[in-house]
């Protein structure tokens, strides 16, 4: 054997020893871990907190975005057929993937939806009155049942997850939620009964209108969905509402331009203030609603300033 050939064979048998642990070491770092994919960034937020390292959470809704017209790419629609598990909202929020999560779900994947499992309420007014209303995470006590029902989803169908660390993130973040709720019933202690009455962009805080004692009169959008448009009939039952009412202040969602709010305020003459709120989505980091709780302190703050003052 020439000392060339031998030096050959040495160079590749060197050559697929680095292949072989290069593999190993994309292994090991976590290309094949357990993997959750959440549709909201709300939702993708708690979830993270519940999992924390234990398993690959890939959030499909980026910050800003609205979760009624999102949609999502070749790549994630890949992701969400290859989880172990899909949490999403349900109820019809996010119009654009459902297709996805239901191929999943027939290809055999986990799902869950969330907002169908923790008593969902029916809107009261508008155009989507008598519809399940999914926008639950409003009221703080029923994320902190989702907190719980997303852990023991995530132990029965994410392998190789320690239950007792999921377990644990649980509790240690519903806590922070039930302190949420109690911070919240403080700040809006202050608001007058009278004032207590919620004019948004559409129909979106249902749920904390039930959980502290506020009326939702009505919205801009008279729908529960952005999708939908108001007539000139729509605004003007909508500026009768509000003089009627008292009403101090149009909640408009931060993902959403006030324009509407505003064309209601100088067509009608009423005065009334235009607050943005965060209300369903979450934004980037610094942008005042990274995270769950800083847009629901976020919220309470300003309808509570909103609202307040006489």
């Amino acid at each position: 054997m020439s000392t060339g050939s031998a030096t050959a064979r040495l160079l590749v048998a060197s050559l697929a020893g680095v292949l072989l642990l290069g593999v190993s070491g994309c292994s090991a770092g976590g290309r094949d871990r357990p993997s959750v994919v959440v549709t909201t960034n709300i939702l993708g937020d708690i979830t993270r907190n519940i999992v924390g390292d234990e398993a690959e959470v890939t959030v499909l809704m980026q910050a800003g975005a609205d979760p009624h017209s999102f949609g999502v790419s070749a790549q994630q629609a890949a992701s969400i057929e290859q989880a172990d598990l899909v949490v999403h909202n349900g109820l019809g929020l996010e119009e654009n993937v459902l297709r996805h999560v239901e191929a999943a779900e027939e290809a055999g994947v986990s799902t869950l939806a969330v907002g169908e499992s923790v008593d969902p309420i029916a809107y009261t007014a508008g155009e989507s009155a008598e519809e399940a209303d999914p926008h639950f995470w409003t009221d703080p006590e029923r994320v902190r049942e989702a907190v719980g029902l997303i852990a023991d989803q995530v132990t029965e169908h994410v392998g190789g997850v320690d239950s007792a660390v999921v377990g644990r993130n649980a509790t240690a973040y519903a806590a922070q939620v039930t302190g949420l709720t109690a911070w919240m019933r403080e700040q809006f202690g202050d608001i007058p009964p009278r004032h207590r009455r919620l004019v948004t962009n559409h129909h979106v805080f249902g749920y904390l209108a039930q959980r502290f004692g506020f009326r939702v009169v009505g919205a801009v959008i008279p729908s529960g969905t952005t999708l939908a448009s108001p007539s000139a009939s729509d605004l003007k039952s909508l500026a009768t509402a509000i003089e009627t009412t008292g009403v101090k202040a149009i909640f408009a969602d931060s993902s959403q331009p006030d324009r509407l709010a505003q064309v209601l305020k100088r067509e009608s003459g009423i005065e009334v203030a235009v607050v943005p709120l965060f209300s369903e989505s979450l934004t980037a980091k610094g942008k005042g609603a990274a995270t769950y709780l800083e847009m629901m302190r976020a919220n309470t703050k300003a309808i509570a300033a909103g609202l307040g003052a006489e």
